[in-house]
């Protein structure tokens, strides 16, 4: 598939520009060196000044091809405005819109899409489209605009191979989730000519990240009972109804077999205290686990939710990618699925079908994102959570221990706890669970908020251009100090996005 794409670099080729005697500089004398080379005030000397041909006659690539290898707009317009077709193809059927998805030129793409209607969906001699280029490729940003466009990723090429075939025959991971993320079901099971599905050709090729990958999509999208509850799809509702049940099993646990249970001593009145404080706790948890299972996590409204026709607008022809509140110069800010471009720091949620601003991360066990706009409710959810399982678990020892301070052989009085006491026992082991999970987590939230990061950008990190630095490194834009990162949280419940460290690649380049 890789052997008929144009190649630039190569001296052999023989759409090759000529290079210069000394090697050092190449010779532009006509329309296809200028264009390869971006040479835009020779290119407009000899398109306006002595109209050259912009095709070649023998059906080799033309300079709106060599133009796309170069991802260079500015040599597109002024062929475009002089004569160019923007349909024109080589021997091989590749129109101008092939050529810039087999190079990753994303922004030399959308333009000539938005600005001169080029078929973005067009396919070539093999019947291979610019979305199946980009997959094989792995150019996500790429992707990521063709399928904003509505282009078609159920198309099969004379070998039978859909976008998620190549990109799970080349391994690449990012590619495969932004075209399972934005499609259905039906592209991770259709085969190809020789009978193999998306999910046996990674794994016959050896990539076993996007084999597992794409054979969890399949089973997050089967309808076997089984599926859904390792995916936490229980009637669409996640684990929250089970954690809720939990919850209200252990307080009843703890009054009648803790608290009030007639074969302990007598509870102190300190004790009482403490564990009415718990009990306390914990319906006041319960009502935070309502707030933040409930409550808008920060969903994007999209088009339709604004009462905007999608059909009839070009987002990205009508946003100012240079002086836009929104663009940041990052593609992975467009959503292929709800079809708006999201803040930086947004990512579209497939169990909640919806993009959530400053996206942590999906948590099944409240049935919800965790987002910008409940993120404080959850952290609060999980200190209490923490809070109320360790006063429980210390009542229920001190319990425990006035009632054996007696039996003084380890044997002894575990056997007795256990045969006299089987409900103490129940509510410490599921206590104690639920004590481990909540302090972890609220221990990890904690250290990202000091930090302003969230879940996914810490688990994705190399997938964001704005979390690195000019030199290729690490480094959080929105981290201002823990002071400040923990006093914006606690007070506002979320922190100012448009407060960095410095300004977006695309504006310290300009």
């Amino acid at each position: 598939m890789a052997s008929s794409e144009i190649e630039v670099v190569s001296s052999e080729s023989k759409t090759q520009p000529e290079q210069s005697p000394n090697g050092n500089a190449p010779t532009v004398i006509d329309v296809f060196s200028a264009s390869a080379y971006g040479d835009f005030e020779k290119l407009r000397r000899f398109v306006e000044q002595d109209g050259a041909s912009l095709s070649k006659p023998d059906g080799n690539a033309d300079s709106m091809h060599w133009a796309a290898v170069r991802g260079s707009i500015a040599v597109a317009d002024v062929l475009l405005q002089n004569g160019a077709r923007v349909e024109a193809t080589d021997i091989n059927g590749y129109r101008a819109v092939h050529v810039s998805a087999q190079y990753g030129q994303t922004a030399f793409l959308n333009h000539i899409v938005a600005k001169y209607h080029a078929d973005f969906d067009a396919p070539d001699n093999e019947g291979r489209s610019p979305l199946h280029w980009a997959a094989y490729k792995g150019y996500a940003d790429t992707i990521r605009l063709l399928l904003f466009r509505d282009a078609s990723q159920g198309r099969q090429d004379r070998e039978g191979c859909t976008p998620l075939h190549w990109a799970a025959l080349r391994g690449n991971v990012e590619a495969c989730t932004v075209l399972v993320h934005a499609g259905t079901k039906q592209e991770l099971t259709v085969k190809d000519k020789a009978g193999f599905t998306p999910v046996q050709l990674a794994s016959d090729k050896g990539h076993r990240h996007v084999a597992l990958f794409l054979s969890n999509a399949q089973r997050a999208q089967s309808k076997h009972l089984g599926d859904k509850i390792c995916h936490g799809k229980i009637g669409g509702i996640g684990y929250a109804p089970i954690l809720f049940s939990i919850i209200i099993f252990l307080m009843f646990l703890f009054v009648n077999s803790v608290i009030a249970a007639p074969s302990l001593p007598k509870i102190t009145a300190i004790v009482g205290l403490w564990g009415w404080t718990a009990l306390s706790l914990a319906v006041v948890s319960l009502i935070m686990f309502y707030k933040c299972s409930s409550k808008d996590p920060g969903f994007i409204k999209r088009l339709e939710d604004l009462g905007r026709d999608t059909d009839t607008e070009d987002p990205l022809l009508n946003v100012d990618l240079n002086h836009s509140s929104v663009w940041m110069g990052n593609w992975s800010q467009l959503c292929p699925t709800c079809k708006i471009i999201r803040p930086v720091r947004s990512k579209h949620c497939p169990s909640c079908k919806r993009c959530v601003e400053q996206f942590d991360h999906h948590c099944p066990w409240i049935s919800n994102c965790v987002g910008k706009r409940n993120k404080r409710d959850f952290f609060i959810f999980l200190c209490l959570g923490t809070l109320t399982s360790f006063l429980g678990a210390a009542i229920t020892v001190q319990r425990i221990w006035t009632a054996v301070e007696s039996l003084h052989t380890e044997g002894r009085w575990i056997h007795y706890v256990v045969v006299q006491h089987p409900g103490v026992v129940t509510f410490l082991v599921l206590d104690m669970i639920i004590f481990i999970a909540a302090t972890t987590l609220t221990i990890a939230q904690a250290s990202q908020i000091a930090r302003n990061i969230t879940t996914n950008e810490l688990a994705n990190a190399a997938r964001y251009g704005y979390l690195r630095s000019p030199d290729g490194r690490f480094r959080n834009p929105y981290n201002h100090g823990c002071r400040k990162n923990c006093a914006d949280f606690l007070i506002q419940g979320y922190t100012d996005d448009d407060e960095i460290a410095w300004p977006p690649l695309h504006q310290a380049a300009s």
